[in-house]
């Protein structure tokens, strides 16, 4: 894929300036969004750590200390690793999950210590689809739209993703079950909301998708057609916790073609932003590797999102402090989303605010300790 397999969000460092902490600056005002006060306009991006308990998907008091700095820290909005809705959904060793009572009660000591530091969290509420192997799934297969193996490996598993499952008309309706109540469940352990991970070519996506999706029935078809699940989703996900609470994340990823995008980007955007207004959506998450990369008409993916939705936008993508400021402040934008920095550097908005350098992140160093 494009990411490396444990950093889903692959925001680098480029150019960071000291920001004014005052009404000069977008990026440091508080902000009411949603159902959220949030202390400033920055969020954390969403980056899998992979420190649950491997059999339980359980978090622990490491992963409380890590969420509860980057609070402490001043970021708006918190955003989570990938949590799944249900065992079939993992694709990696020691991902979390938000489908059993002990699970939710790991979460609770997280998001206790974000909002004692005055933090906002929501949970990324996720399913890997077929990007994933047996042997992580309690020996079943990988579900998919269709039965098409993705090409490469599971990361850390280092074995083939398995040829998946072709899910059933029940499957399906299940699957929209388990992330409503993980978002309920998201709500009982004291998250502010969810997001839900329908980008970069997990089980959400991979139903938007023609290399992976070649159902004939009301869930394929034309891109309209196979948007059908993501709508579903999204509906039962508002109905179950409110559009006020609900974030989705989506993108143009194909897994084996990191470089892919939308044929007609401008069309394909409509068309996702038409899908998410039906299903009742106010805040929307895209998602892209290089946030100034333009797409059509002179004009980047959230420029061109910005065209056809008025309600809340995240930016994401190699974002920096200057970039995102003059986002903000044309109002591309309403949060700006950060991604590698904040794991190099738990006190982010202070160096920012500061004028002081950002520790660059290393893999080798960063990549299996939580800071």
């Amino acid at each position: 894929m494009a990411e490396d397999k444990e950093i889903f969000e692959a925001t680098g460092i480029s150019t960071w300036g000291k920001l004014q902490d005052g009404p000069e600056s977008k990026l440091f005002e508080p902000a009411k969004v949603g159902a959220w006060s949030l202390q400033t306009r920055t969020a954390m991006a969403p980056m899998t750590r992979c420190f649950a308990n491997d059999k339980t998907g359980v978090v622990g008091e490491d992963v409380a200390r890590y969420y509860r700095k980057r609070a402490a820290d001043g970021v708006g909005l918190i955003i989570s690793e990938g949590i799944v809705v249900s065992p079939r959904g993992k694709g990696n060793p020691g991902v979390p999950g938000l489908y059993t009572r002990e699970q939710i009660e790991g979460w609770k000591k997280v998001t206790e210590g974000v909002h004692a530091e005055g933090g906002t969290i929501i949970a990324q509420i996720w399913h890997v689809g077929r990007l994933s192997h047996h042997e992580l799934a309690g020996d079943l297969p990988p579900q998919a739209p269709s039965a098409i193996r993705a090409e490469g490996n599971v990361a850390r598993l280092r074995k083939p993703y398995d040829t998946p499952e072709e899910m059933t008309l029940t499957d399906i309706q299940e699957l929209v079950g388990q992330f409503a109540q993980a978002a309920r469940n998201a709500i009982e352990a004291g998250f502010d909301g969810v997001e839900i991970h329908g980008a970069h070519g997990y089980l959400i996506d991979q139903f938007n998708s023609d290399a992976s999706n070649r159902r004939t029935d009301r869930y394929g078809g034309d891109l309209a057609q196979r948007l059908t699940l993501t709508k579903e989703v999204l509906k039962a996900v508002i109905d179950a916790i409110g559009s006020d609470r609900t974030l989705i994340r989506f993108s143009a990823l194909k897994v084996d073609d990191p470089n892919y995008m939308w044929p007609d980007p401008d069309s394909a955007i409509r068309t996702f932003t038409e899908a998410f207004r039906e299903a009742g959506a106010t805040m929307i998450h895209p998602s892209t590797m290089q946030f100034t990369r333009v797409l059509a008409d002179g004009k980047t993916m959230h420029q061109l999102v910005r065209k056809y939705w008025d309600g809340v936008i995240v930016g994401v993508g190699t974002l920096d402090s200057q970039t995102a400021e003059q986002a903000l402040a044309e109002g591309t934008i309403d949060l700006a989303a950060f991604g590698r920095p904040l794991l190099s550097n738990p006190d982010f908005i202070h160096r920012l605010k500061n004028g002081e350098p950002l520790e660059e992140y290393d893999a080798k160093q960063h990549l299996g300790v939580l800071v």
